[in-house]
């Protein structure tokens, strides 16, 4: 019995002590609640400090930079950027598409980003999307505005309900889920791509979301769904700078970022609906995306504006001549402009004559103008001058309006279906030139005065694709034969590719007795791998077919190969010619001119069809030639002169550029010279018989 007892009287007891414990637990979880309650709510939001500030920057964008954000507007504004800044007021209150190109360095990022923000503080528009060439251009754009919303003291006094919230973040994201406002979410998001502009009530702000994307990303169909339950999209595009160095050479490229801002970019506002849209662009060559863009003939829409760093270049040609050598001799001697910006102030009045700078407050602390900043872009690098700060690149040219454009080569066409021989071809000659990745080819049937039409081309291994650039093989040399190194994969390559160009007969058109290729040279000239085509033009079943050669540049100031003096067991033809086999490249090689030979193909490629020496193409759609027709003007000729000798250096037209068929074709025209082919008027080939030659002969003729 008294045992039952004490288990009846302390079972009350613990009941009494297991609810007092809960009420412990219960009271620490309200103090912990309340305590994060209290962390998370930011409290009421700061008095707009200067209403009438605020207010005058409502509608002047112009205003809105100097007021909010001096620091980066300090130098005079130009007559472009104002009239940019008007545009821009219009499309973001108004609507409607505008491209406009403004000068490397002009500011023209910085702008957009301000822009951006004076559009979503005064609730202009609720949903704006930055385009950027690539990720890290975007995503380092969207970092700016954050940093501009986190850092700006002024933002932060004159709009404390989009600033304060974002600064109580303290730059932890994480925190942006759980904020409140005096226990009202605020709603606010920030990521790397995204921000969404806190929720405050009487906000204009209140919502707005920033969202970054890459031009080759996901864009189609971007929405947000909003607190109430609908969705929002864009509503405001800004397109900075859509293309990199790389995209705007290549043609394909340029079409695939084209085809995105007419299609995705342009629909994203959603069925039935305009979007407003500017793009900030800079021309990097000609026809690049850019350049397509700003063209009012292809895109009328786009009210394309083209703005330059000079609007008149200086008239005093002789002046500048001399302030280049000025300028050349002082960064030798110095390795600054010093002497240079000494000449261009004790003659400044002759040297700006003529010209006008489009913004005369820029200028470095090493010059004195901006005129002279600008002539200093256009004496050390012409090309760049002409395209980032003039946005003309066609304008860089010095072979006359005749120079050939990729369009014209293109449409060069024959109808005959590839592979085919014309009727009237009396020869086939080809020509390899040797890369890491891949081997480039080309094909070409001639009759004996030069006329020529180019039967096939590509790459081994094939790309299965009509457009590419190096940059862009997949399919290698490499990949082709596992396990091979570098001489390996391309010797491989090399028996692969002329098994089935020399092993095959190539038919002829209506019929007829088929052809065969009869020369074919490989390039030499790679370093790392010219010993191994010596080796494989020795080794190879087509050794009677195939030639290593050697394309040389030979310039204005060079001894030309027609003043050669040939040596026993030489041959020479039209500025081509073959030593006689010595040492270790115990084989017959053949050096040709490339400048000549250049100029030699422009020809071709310029005589009209159906005249006597023509150079065509086969097939009958030009689009599929586009890749050719860019590689063969990948270089732009100079007419130089040296002690009474004329002749066309010619050079890459930029950084970058593939013109590997550009050889390819060159090649198989000297080819075709070996092989007896001659336009009217040309040199026939000299072979010297064999006869003793005086040793001083003989150094007298030394390339």
């Amino acid at each position: 019995m008294p045992k039952r007892a004490t288990a009846k009287a302390t079972k009350p007891a613990g009941k009494r002590a297991a609810k007092a414990y809960e009420a412990v637990k219960e009271r620490a979880r309200a103090i912990a609640a309340a305590r994060s309650l209290s962390g998370r709510d930011i409290g009421s939001i700061p008095r707009i400090a200067d209403p009438k500030r605020r207010a005058a920057c409502a509608r002047d964008l112009r205003k809105f930079c100097e007021t909010y954000f001096p620091e980066l507007f300090a130098l005079a504004w130009s007559d472009d950027h104002l009239n940019v800044i008007a545009v821009v007021v219009r499309v973001v209150l108004e609507g409607g598409l505008f491209a406009f190109a403004m000068p490397r360095g002009s500011g023209k990022t910085t702008l957009i980003e301000v822009a951006v923000l004076w559009a979503v503080l005064y609730g202009y528009r609720r949903f704006v999307v930055v385009i950027g060439p690539h990720g890290d251009h975007a995503t380092q754009m969207l970092e700016s505005i954050k940093i501009r919303l986190v850092t700006n003291d002024a933002l932060l006094a004159d709009f404390p309900e989009v600033c304060y919230p974002i600064r109580k973040l303290e730059g932890i994201a994480q925190r942006a889920g759980g904020q409140l406002c005096q226990g009202k979410a605020t709603r606010v998001g920030w990521s790397s791509d995204f921000v969404r502009m806190p929720t405050i009530d009487g906000s204009a702000a209140a919502g707005a979301i920033i969202a970054v994307r890459s031009i080759t990303g996901s864009i189609r169909g971007m929405k947000v769904d909003r607190p109430d339950g609908s969705s929002a999209r864009p509503d405001l595009v800004l397109i900075d700078d859509p293309q990199t160095d790389e995209s705007a050479r290549s043609p394909s490229q340029c079409a695939e970022r084209e085809r995105v801002i007419q299609g995705a970019i342009l629909g994203l506002a959603g069925p039935g609906k305009k979007i407003a849209a500017l793009a900030t662009v800079t021309v990097i060559c000609q026809d690049d995306l850019a350049d397509r863009l700003l063209d009012r003939k292809r895109y009328p829409q786009w009210q394309g504006q083209r703005m330059r760093m000079l609007y008149a270049i200086p008239t005093n040609e002789k002046l500048w001549a001399e302030y280049a050598k000025a300028r050349e001799q002082s960064l030798e001697e110095h390795g600054d402009i010093r002497d240079a910006t000494a000449f261009y102030r004790n003659n400044r009045k002759e040297l700006d004559a003529g010209a006008v700078a489009a913004w005369p407050a820029r200028f470095n602390p090493d010059e004195a103008s901006a005129v002279q900043h600008a002539m200093n872009w256009k004496i050390g690098s012409p090309a760049a001058f002409w395209a980032e700060c003039q946005n003309d690149p066609a304008a860089f040219t010095t072979a006359g309006t005749d120079e050939l454009k990729p369009d014209d080569i293109a449409s060069r066409i024959t109808r005959i279906p590839r592979g085919i021989v014309p009727t009237w071809a009396t020869r086939l000659s080809m020509f390899i030139d040797i890369q890491k990745n891949a081997l480039y080819w080309l094909v070409a049937a001639w009759s004996d005065d030069f006329s020529g039409t180019i039967i096939d081309y590509g790459t081994e291994p094939d790309q299965r694709t009509h457009y590419f650039t190096y940059r862009e093989v997949r399919r290698t040399l490499s990949a082709a034969a596992p396990g091979a190194g570098l001489e390996g994969s391309i010797f491989a390559g090399l028996e692969r590719l002329t098994e089935y160009t020399l092993g095959r007969e190539w038919n002829r058109d209506g019929g007829g007795a088929a052809m065969r290729i009869e020369k074919c040279l490989i390039d030499a000239n790679w370093g790392p791998t010219s010993a191994l085509i010596y080796k494989f033009c020795r080794q190879s079943q087509y050794a009677n077919v195939i030639t290593p050669s050697h394309g040389m540049y030979y310039g204005a100031t060079k001894t030309p190969i027609s003043q050669y003096r040939t040596r026993v067991g030489e041959r020479k033809g039209e500025n081509w010619y073959m030593p006689a086999p010595e040492g270790k490249k115990a084989i017959r090689h053949v050096v040709f001119d490339t400048n000549w030979w250049k100029s030699f193909v422009e020809t071709r490629l310029a005589t009209a069809i159906g005249d006597p020496g023509a150079l065509t193409l086969f097939g009958d759609e030009p689009r599929l030639h586009r890749m050719l027709a860019d590689q063969l003007t990948a270089e732009r000729k100079t007419p130089v002169e040296s002690k009474g000798r004329k002749i066309d250096e010619w050079k890459i037209r930029a950084p970058g550029r593939d013109n590997h068929l550009l050889d390819a074709t060159v090649g198989a025209a000297v080819a075709a010279s070996m092989l007896g082919c001659q336009p009217p008027g040309g040199a026939r080939e000299v072979e010297t018989k064999r006869k003793r030659v005086p040793l001083s002969q003989m150094m007298r003729r030394s390339p």
